[in-house]
């Protein structure tokens, strides 16, 4: 343990080692066996590659790629559980399989599919001890956001569903104690019927939702203030002290400067943080990804779509580092600051011929 009580990097790789087992090691080549060995930190994230195929990766913090798993079609985020070393990619919406890949190898990957009249958000959560994934999804004649409930105890068969009292939820996260679902409602109408098109951009819902995870009842509901209507609530994490980090597409007029980011508790109102006009411009109104780094006290933001790298403050909000990095995509938190990838295939300063995907999990301990 380290001087706050966290798990040190060693040990998370140490720990990755002991549950991926002898077997996995033994089955890579040198290279990425040599990485493995080496890196502090090992992480995932979907991909294209260079003739159209898609697949999950782990990767070592400095990039190096050390073994691939291929999908039926792109995905876009995962969930892991260090209590079963379970990793599970979410199609991208609106995509209706999630894969599970069972990091130990002693299992073939498993292909969830999605309940009839529903389909993947591409986001989703494992409880704290691993027999439940959690996955956000559309009930899309009803025009309404659930929660998928998958007994991975039993091949994660689909045992019920809880509303997100929302629309268009998209990321999902559970708060440490294992009580509480937090639901990202974006407030977008989508039906697979008509792609990806977002259906109703003029009178959008965003809102963010405490759920209790033993019944389903709503704790708590936050709907955005209706000036900020066409702000879309996409992507959470959570900090050491359980306050919620929340980042935020818009989609009202290019010229506006809406906030984009901001927290909450419960039984808290939601804070914006009000970041420097620069800042916000260079996001471009969409942070595509956020992640928080606990033991340094940090959040980091990416947006492809300004080509942005940010990182705040996480006690006040300050912004410590704005960086240009083209097309950059996925961000999670890393034993130094915070791994970063773009969809040009860069990862932390290396370059792969794949386009890395929004998304990259941690496979250890939250940081």
């Amino acid at each position: 343990m380290d001087a706050m009580g966290l798990p040190s990097a060693a040990l998370d790789r140490r720990a990755f080692l002991r549950m991926a087992g002898t077997a996995f090691v033994a089955s890579l080549g040198a290279g990425p066996a040599f990485a493995l060995a080496r890196t502090d930190a090992v992480f995932a994230s979907g991909y294209m590659d260079r003739d159209g195929r898609f697949g999950i990766a782990v990767l070592a913090e400095d990039g190096t790629v050390i073994d691939r798993t291929a999908l039926p079609a792109r995905s876009h985020g995962m969930a892991f559980s260090p209590a079963t070393n379970h990793l599970v990619a979410f199609a991208r919406r609106p995509g209706t399989f999630a894969l599970v890949i069972d990091r130990s190898g002693r299992a073939e990957p498993r292909t969830i599919a999605a309940a009839q009249e529903r389909h993947f958000f591409g986001h989703g959560c494992f409880s704290q001890d691993g027999r439940l994934l959690y996955a956000s999804e559309n009930d899309f004649d009803a025009n309404r956001g659930v929660i998928g409930l998958y007994d991975a105890r039993d091949g994660y068969r689909r045992i019920g569903e809880y509303s997100t009292y929302g629309i268009g939820t998209h990321d999902l996260s559970v708060s440490d104690d294992g009580r509480f679902l937090i639901a990202a409602n974006g407030g977008i109408e989508t039906h697979p019927d008509f792609g990806r098109t977002k259906l109703n951009l003029d009178h959008m819902e965003p809102s963010l939702a405490l759920i209790d995870a033993a019944t389903g009842a709503l704790v708590e509901r936050h709907a955005l203030p209706e000036k900020l209507r066409q702000l879309s609530t996409r992507h959470i994490d959570l900090d050491d002290r359980g306050r919620i980090w929340f980042a935020c597409q818009y989609e009202g007029p290019r010229n506006d400067l809406p906030p984009l980011v901001g927290h909450f508790g419960r039984g808290e109102d939601l804070a914006f943080i009000d970041l420097p006009a620069e800042t916000t411009i260079g996001l471009a109104n969409y942070v595509g990804a956020i992640a928080v780094n606990r033991r340094e006290g940090l959040v980091g933001l990416t947006s492809p779509n300004g080509g942005r790298f940010v990182v705040l403050d996480a006690k006040t909000g300050r912004v410590v580092r704005d960086e240009a990095i083209a097309d950059a995509a996925g961000i999670a938190a890393a034993p130094h600051g915070f791994a970063v990838s773009s969809y040009d295939g860069r990862f932390a300063g290396r370059r792969e011929d794949v386009a890395w995907d929004q998304h990259i999990a941690g496979l250890s301990p939250r940081r």
